[in-house]
C-alpha cells in the first residue's frame, strides 16, 4: 500500500521512475537504429553495438523501423586486446564507437564512446575465446546504455 501512495505521489509531481521514448529529443521518440559499420578486423562487433542499441531504445518504448525519422548509426573505430596479469591469466578488451543521431537528415549529435571489460583466460583456446566474445557482448550492451542516456533529453 505504502509502494502505491510513493508512487502515485511522485507521478504526480512530474517525476518517472523509468526512462523512456519521451526522453528522446523531439521527433525522435521512435528510432531507427542501421548497422554499424565495423572498422577493426573484429567483424562481429558493428553487429553486437547495434544489436545492443535496439534491445535498449525497444527496453525504453522507442524502437522504430527503418521508416522512422530518427536514426543511430555510426562505426567501430577500435577493439583492443591487452593482458593485465599472468597468474591468474587476465585481458583487457576495450571498443571504442562513434555514434551519431539524426533526424529528417539532420545531424542532432555526435559522440564517441569507449568501454572496457576484463576476462579470465579458460582452459584452452575455445574457452578463452568464449570468455572474450562474451566481454565483448557486456562492453557493447554498455556502450549502448552509455549511448541513448548521451543522446536523451535531460
Amino acid at each position: 500500500m505504502f509502494l502505491l501512495a510513493l508512487l502515485a505521489s511522485l507521478s504526480s509531481c512530474g517525476y518517472s521512475l523509468a526512462a523512456g521514448a519521451e526522453r528522446m529529443p523531439p521527433g525522435a521518440q521512435r528510432v531507427f537504429v542501421r548497422p554499424f559499420e565495423a572498422r577493426t578486423p573484429d567483424a562481429e562487433a558493428g553487429a553486437l553495438v547495434a544489436s545492443a542499441l535496439r534491445q535498449e531504445l525497444a527496453r525504453r518504448g522507442a524502437d522504430a523501423g527503418s521508416e522512422a525519422p530518427a536514426r543511430i548509426e555510426g562505426a567501430v573505430e577500435d577493439t583492443s586486446f591487452s593482458s593485465l596479469n599472468v597468474n591468474p591469466p587476465t585481458y583487457r578488451l576495450g571498443l571504442t564507437v562513434i555514434a551519431r543521431m539524426v533526424l529528417n537528415g539532420e545531424l542532432l549529435a555526435e559522440q564517441r564512446f569507449g568501454r572496457s571489460e576484463d576476462y579470465l583466460s579458460g582452459l584452452d583456446p575455445l574457452e578463452s575465446e568464449g570468455r572474450r566474445r562474451l566481454a565483448l557482448r557486456r562492453a557493447s550492451e554498455a556502450i549502448a546504455r552509455d549511448i541513448i542516456e548521451r543522446f536523451e533529453q535531460p
